[in-house]
């Protein structure tokens, strides 16, 4: 589970920055938890819901997505881990 996802999906946002997905988990519970770790570590983070899920809510599938400079520092934290 600490392996990052090789299809890695990037997508320019509102901000200006290009995102990366890191990882894809089921449960918004779950994708805190994610987003508190590297926010933690310094690293911005966006939790995204996954278009086409059937599940809504605290159960849909969510992307966890990081600036793509700061992408060095998860794979850095979850060799770590």
């Amino acid at each position: 589970m600490t392996s990052i996802q090789s299809d890695k999906q990037r997508l320019p946002l509102r901000s200006g920055k290009t995102w990366t997905e890191v990882r894809r988990v089921r449960g918004l519970i779950v994708a805190e938890m994610w987003k508190d770790l590297f926010e933690g570590e310094g690293v911005p983070t966006r939790l995204l819901p996954v278009p086409g899920d059937a599940e809504t809510g605290e159960f849909a599938l969510y992307g966890i997505m990081v600036p793509t400079e700061k992408f060095h520092v998860v794979e850095e934290i979850l060799r770590k881990a």
